[in-house]
């Protein structure tokens, strides 16, 4: 059911626009831009929204460094292609962002200064060709079960922006396992690598969905404001049910002795999570947290004569059509 409040130059009254809303939210409606919503739903979308972006940007680093490496031509330009579409990703998401009030430079600025955070999971190094493999099954399949409720989101031009980027992702996935498998079909060695990556992936990707629900001090709200449509436990149990068919047709380990399904709740039991290593990375004491925010540093000042320029095209454009319109 899509529901939309009536939008006009003039914002509503508090009230008038809080009956409003607590009306559409209750119709499981949409929230569009010039309709009136509460301060902490901005806020809270906001802050989902652009550390959203913000790991699409980030998380090209991990696999653009493979590019060069990839093991053939065709393999390099599905790497390409794939960081291409993180890159628009995080431009979509940006956008969606900025309907909020706040500009894309001031969300900039916060992840460079180290005042945003991004998806943990990018903080981790990339040693091998196969990591992209399982970056790709396990990283983006994580990515998917969580962000396709999201084309549902409460928020219309988040929704939206999510309806193009699962589709993209979905490709990610599958890529990352066709790797995974040819790895598993070559060598003894090539299927070790494969193991090995999948090891060092797997426990941070199931942390990506965040802490246990009794944990997460914005899971409950999210819900409440139907931005969240499932808690984090539950998109990690989907997740794992997910996980271990295609791990059986991979013929790849999870690595978890204590992973075994459970009759009676129709689930899968699951070892612990070391909780103490995800908040150690969340609070930029990873591998890599330190280097990935120097290097998008780096790429913000070496193209800031790209954003003056283009700057000063767009003001040439407008005094252009000014003139024109005068004339």
């Amino acid at each position: 059911m899509t529901i939309t409040a009536p939008t006009t130059d003039a914002a509503p009254a508090q009230d008038d626009g809080e009956a409003m809303f607590d009306a559409l939210i209750e119709a499981d409606g949409r929230i569009e831009p010039r309709d009136w919503m509460p301060d902490a739903y901005r806020r809270t979308l906001i802050r989902q929204i652009s550390q959203h972006a913000h790991s699409e940007i980030i998380g090209m680093q991990p696999e653009g460094a493979w590019i060069t490496r990839a093991p053939s031509l065709k393999r390099k330009s599905i790497l390409l292609a794939k960081v291409q579409d993180e890159a628009g990703h995080g431009l979509y998401l940006y956008s969606a962002a900025q309907t909020l009030g706040i500009t894309r430079d001031e969300m900039t600025q916060q992840l460079i200064d180290g005042k945003a955070r991004y998806s943990s999971i990018f903080n981790y190094p990339t040693p091998t060709w196969a990591d992209m493999g399982a970056i790709g099954w396990l990283v983006d399949g994580a990515a998917i079960c969580n962000q396709v409720p999201l084309c549902r989101a409460s928020y219309g031009p988040y929704g939206r922006a999510m309806v193009r980027i699962c589709k993209e992702e979905s490709f990610h996935q599958r890529q990352g396992f066709e790797i995974l498998l040819t790895l598993m079909r070559g060598t003894d060695e090539q299927r070790q690598m494969a193991q090995d990556a999948v090891d060092r992936w797997y426990w941070p990707s199931l942390m990506m969905f965040g802490p246990p629900d009794d944990d997460s001090p914005n899971s409950a709200q999210s819900m409440a404001w139907n931005i969240k449509r499932f808690s984090n436990d539950v998109l990690r149990q989907r997740f794992v049910s997910m996980l271990v068919p295609q791990a059986a047709v991979l013929g790849v380990t999870l690595p978890d002795p204590e992973l075994r399904f459970n009759d009676e709740t129709g689930q899968y039991d699951m070892g612990e999570i070391d909780w103490t290593e995800f908040h150690e990375v969340l609070a930029g004491r990873g591998p890599l947290n330190r280097q990935r925010l120097q290097n998008r540093r780096a790429a913000h000042d070496e193209g800031a004569w790209v954003r003056e320029a283009a700057a000063v095209y767009a003001a040439k454009k407008s005094v252009a059509r000014t003139e024109t319109a005068a004339a």
